[in-house]
């Protein structure tokens, strides 16, 4: 038991020394953002905000570098390996990985490894891998929920904590293995494996323990990358099933054990399994409170654009207040009703009454082709039955950074895009700090301009945008288009970006605080990591 405290205080003091780290951030920030609102909007140069162009403490720009934003080895990341292998953790992931992996080892293994006795190491092993099992299947379903609490206490990203969960998933599954082992070894020493098989089918505590332990192989199995992406759908229905398997069984094996109120453990999987319920209930209520208002409906709008991309704007029934960053999970009754995928929310109408919020979302396959072929069916779009899940992220704040570089490969405009409208309108009323705004656009060809036409007509509508705002498009296929009507106020070059150029001149050119900021696929991701690294003298993250 000793041992499972030490895991839940080690995560425990981590999630505290995060959640002072934020706090300090979060400080600093808004005294950044204070500070540049008590200047005149006109007085924007680089003056202004002079002070926090570089970091105040010599120690921070090189714990950025090389830990806090550092790759595991040379840039690679976010680029997925070949045949669904997954990507690379960062340096600071697999640091914390290592660690509380070497912990649950240590624990494991503090034996009295001078008994003569090997069967009673074995019991006692056991015993160790059994309590740690269920001692980290507390946080192993505490980072599974999209409803975590720990999202915005910490602002710590989901798919940080789902990998997380994945890691820890594998950490159970070992010690539920080894717990097994160490039972089937001294009875197949006494009476062999026809002894285990009896053992097995006519004890409760040991079916449930059996079947939890194949239950939890079978997640570990099926929770391989290739696997995983290649049937994600399915996936997570019978990940979910075999979850509720390993749940229940445990429990049982808890409680049927031949000790007084079962083994100790038993309170522990009770609550795992509450807090797993009480998970999917708020998922629920929130998913009610979203879609329904007064008998009132969410539908959805969905239009076809160039380029195989739907433009999908959600009608909800009711006002909801929606940060810039966000994203939500969308489910089409009229197209596919069991599945719901997430994606970033492009643009907000929301002034007083109900919101509309609308997503881009490219044609791949599945129920996004399924989508964009129901939406070509008609030239001004059809009309479904929706609902959606969220909206969740929009931690990150930019109002306190003065210089502002986003770069945006195909549909990821739609994360981007939100933060600028946010942050022009800030700059208008003198609500942010920033004072450059540059948007750097990788698309394949000039079709993809008209995604974002009538967003950017309405950014361009917003009064001082020219003060700050900077867009370039690069178009790395192009053709001889004619017909498309290009838009003054960008700039257009053919071919891939030079990253480490564009991101050495917006270094020059810094105005305070700087932050880069990209979505797109992996490979530009890396791309934009590596040069924005490189001059950590300055405070940009």
């Amino acid at each position: 038991m000793r041992c499972a405290d030490i895991m839940w205080w080690s995560l425990g003091i981590l999630a505290l020394l995060i959640l002072v780290i934020r706090i300090s951030e979060t400080i600093w920030a808004k005294l950044r953002q204070v500070s540049a609102m008590s200047r005149p909007r006109e007085d924007q140069y680089y003056e202004e905000q002079a002070y926090w162009k570089t970091s105040q403490w010599r120690w921070v720009p090189g714990l950025k570098k090389h830990l806090l934003y550092a790759p595991l080895w040379k840039k690679r990341h976010n680029s997925p390996f070949r045949l669904g292998l997954g990507t690379l953790p960062s340096r600071l992931f697999i640091i914390l990985i290592v660690l509380y992996l070497a912990s649950n080892v240590a624990s494991m293994l503090d034996l009295k490894l001078s008994n003569p006795n090997r069967y009673a190491v074995l019991a006692e092993l056991r015993g160790r891998s059994g309590t740690l099992a269920v001692a980290n299947m507390v946080p192993l379903v505490i980072l599974a929920g999209r409803n975590n609490p720990l999202i915005p206490i910490l602002k710590i990203s989901f798919d940080t904590f789902n990998l997380l969960h994945r890691w820890l998933g594998r950490i159970v599954v070992a010690q539920v293995l080894i717990h097994t082992m160490c039972w089937i070894i001294p009875v197949v020493a006494d009476g062999g494996w026809g002894l285990v098989c009896k053992i097995i089918t006519s004890t409760t505590f040991a079916t449930s323990g059996t079947v939890g332990a194949v239950a939890m192989l079978f997640l570990l199995l099926l929770s391989f990358s290739p696997i995983r992406h290649a049937f994600y759908e399915t996936f997570v229905d019978i990940h979910i099933l075999l979850a509720a398997t390993a749940f229940a069984t445990t429990w049982i094996h808890c409680a049927s054990a031949d000790v007084e109120n079962g083994l100790p453990q038993l309170p522990w999987i009770m609550a795992i399994v509450y807090l797993w319920f009480a998970e999917r209930l708020a998922r629920l209520v929130r998913l009610l409170y979203v879609n329904w208002s007064g008998g009132a409906l969410t539908t959805a709008l969905c239009e076809a654009l160039p380029g195989n991309l739907t433009r999908v704007t959600v009608h909800l029934p009711r006002h909801l207040s929606i940060k810039p960053g966000t994203h939500a999970y969308i489910r089409f009754w009229g197209i596919n009703a069991w599945e719901s995928h997430p994606f970033s929310i492009a643009w907000l109408d929301q002034v007083n009454g109900p919101t509309s919020a609308s997503f881009l979302i490219g044609a791949h396959t599945g129920v996004t082709r399924k989508l964009f072929n129901k939406a070509s069916s008609c030239s001004t779009g059809v009309r479904v039955r929706a609902t959606i899940e969220g909206p969740y992220a929009g931690y990150h704040n930019l109002d306190s950074y003065g210089h502002v570089v986003l770069f945006a490969g195909s549909t990821g405009i739609t994360h981007q895009l939100s933060y600028i409208k946010h942050l022009l309108e800030g700059h208008a009323v003198g609500t942010v700090a920033t004072r450059r705004l540059v948007l750097n656009w990788v698309v394949r060809d000039l079709n993809s301009l008209e995604w974002v036409r009538q967003y950017i007509d309405a950014l361009l509508q917003i009064p001082h945008n020219e003060d700050v705002l900077h867009i370039s498009v690069f178009v790395t296929r192009p053709t001889n288009q004619y017909g498309i009507n290009t838009i003054p106020e960008i700039k257009i070059s053919r071919g891939r970006p030079d990253v480490s150029l564009l991101v050495a001149e917006e270094v020059r050119q810094q105005i305070g605080a700087m932050c880069v900021s990209v979505c797109g696929a992996g490979g530009l991701a890396d791309d934009v990591r590596d040069p924005a690294l490189s001059p950590q003298k300055f405070s940009a993250p």
